[in-house]
């Protein structure tokens, strides 16, 4: 997706298709269509309400959608992000391959000109996705969004170019690890995920390590190898290094099952194809490191992947086995659908020898986060109180919210095992925060962060501004984050 700053006034602009985003019932530009729909009070500019007309003058744009974002005084990152997803969503279903977006001046809320191009462009990428890729002949097919034109002020062009650096490398990242989260379970192996970091290891020269079943052996990862000795396919640790600073760097873990049945403990049969998104933190690392690759900020990042299947066989594990983690506790299985705290747990113990400054987790771990939070919030725990608020407020910059939970003492009890170290499972009660108390028993000496996205990492249905399926989530949270240290750092 190619984008360009026009500084055209919107009278002027030619375009196949021109969005406006506008607040309340504005009339950002002189059109009779506009003006009357406006003035009769059958168009008032709320929140995803959008009004496309047709019949604009020769020279001009050949159809116009004005997207309401809300009023002028709740405006906010996300707001234009959702504005312009319901553009570019608007524009692919009318096979248009090229949109301009203008945001008015009264609905750009106390927000810079870079900004607004920034998540105007996240936004475009988020609405103009679609995937194709495994259908031979798609139904009612509609061509790629190919370019995407924001048109702002003359004067404003430098700031404008800044944010669009920025929202390009974001819509890569998104864009990368969307279609790697539909990738189902028989193409997207472990090793299939070993060979993505290895391809954005080579383009962005990154470093790269990828252990194989005897490496992960030898290093001890007695978690990861139990939840993978039921398949037949074998398991993979990731490594991806990015140096673009000085200092004790940043680790983003991200859990990579590429399918979960739930091994013994098997999972229902109704939507269980929904368990190749069980991969989402990994392909949400991965996107990051794409964004790393394309702005290479001035800090230095780890991205740790342990990738492995969960699946019932003669081999797999079983509920009353004890293993051995990298840490050296001692694990008694409960569950074996608590499969994704046990390969993360030998990931954070891994993560010691970086000394990490901070550390963040991202994983589709719990079904009791969509009971407390349903889709819309990201489940947030950790033990540092600082990085906890430092994660929410890139959360927040982010449009991919986090809500904490508590990590007291008291929920350890929940773990306490008869006859091991602790147990993978504490059962229905406070599911989402025993799976962190989990976690956390295997984080030693550094500031370390959970996101829960098991919620928000895809969704069920169509919206306004999204398709159905995979979120990307994680992608900007990560990027706020990063972006912001590297700032800090080189201030």
């Amino acid at each position: 997706m190619k984008t360009l700053i026009s500084t055209r006034s919107l009278e002027s602009v030619e375009s196949p298709f021109l969005a406006v985003l506008v607040s309340d019932n504005q009339a950002p530009l002189k059109d009779a269509s506009l003006e009357r729909a406006i003035a009769s009070g059958d168009y008032k500019g709320k929140k995803d309400e959008a009004l496309l007309v047709y019949g604009a003058p020769p020279g001009k744009a050949e159809r116009i959608l004005l997207v309401g974002i809300g009023k002028a005084t709740e405006i906010t990152r996300s707001s234009i992000r959702r504005g312009a997803a319901i553009a570019a969503r608007r524009a692919r279903s009318l096979g248009t391959k090229t949109v301009t977006i203008a945001v008015a001046k009264e609905a750009r809320g106390g927000l810079g000109v870079a900004e607004i191009v920034q998540v105007a462009i996240e936004g475009a990428a988020q609405g103009g996705w679609q995937f194709t890729e495994l259908k031979k002949q798609p139904e009612d097919p509609k061509p790629e969004l190919e370019s995407v034109e924001i048109v702002i002020n003359k004067a404003d062009k430098e700031d404008a170019e800044a944010g669009r650096r920025i929202g390009d490398a974001v819509a890569a990242g998104y864009l990368f690890t969307r279609n790697l989260q539909m990738q189902p379970g028989n193409l997207c192996t472990p090793t299939f995920l070993g060979e993505q970091a290895r391809k954005l290891a080579t383009t962005y020269k990154f470093g790269v390590t990828i252990l194989d079943l005897a490496q992960i052996k030898k290093e001890g990862m007695g978690a990861l190898l139990a939840v993978a000795q039921g398949s037949a396919e074998e398991p993979r640790f990731i490594v991806l290094e990015y140096q673009g600073g000085t200092g004790a760097p940043v680790v983003l873990i991200g859990k990579g099952v590429t399918f979960d049945s739930g091994g013994i403990s098997i999972k229902p049969a109704a939507n269980m194809e929904d368990m190749k998104f069980d991969k989402s933190g990994a392909t949400a690392v991965l996107g990051a490191f794409e964004v790393l690759g394309r702005l290479k900020p001035r800090i230095n990042v780890v991205g740790l992947i342990p990738a492995t299947e969960n699946l019932p066989s003669g081999t797999a594990i079983k509920p009353g086995d004890v293993v051995k983690s990298h840490l050296g506790k001692t694990i008694e299985i409960i569950n074996t659908d608590a499969e994704g705290r046990l390969i993360l747990c030998d990931a954070l113990s891994y993560a010691r020898r970086f000394k990490p400054a901070a550390a963040i987790d991202a994983a589709t771990l719990t079904g009791a986060v969509v009971v407390a939070l349903g889709h819309h919030a990201i489940g947030l725990l950790g033990n540092d109180e600082a990085l906890l608020a430092e994660v929410r407020d890139a959360g927040e910059r982010a449009g991919e919210r986090c809500w904490p939970l508590p990590l007291w003492d008291e929920y350890r009890e929940l773990l306490k095992s008869d006859v091991a170290d602790v147990k993978n499972s504490g059962g229905r009660a406070a599911g989402t925060i025993a799976g962190a108390w989990f976690l956390r028993e295997f984080v030693d000496s550094f500031p370390w962060v959970h996101l829960d996205i098991a919620g928000t990492a895809y969704l069920e249905g169509e919206g306004p501004s999204h398709a159905k399926g995979p979120t990307a989530i994680g992608v900007r949270l990560f990027t706020e984050f990063l972006l912001k240290r590297a700032g800090a750092a080189g201030a």
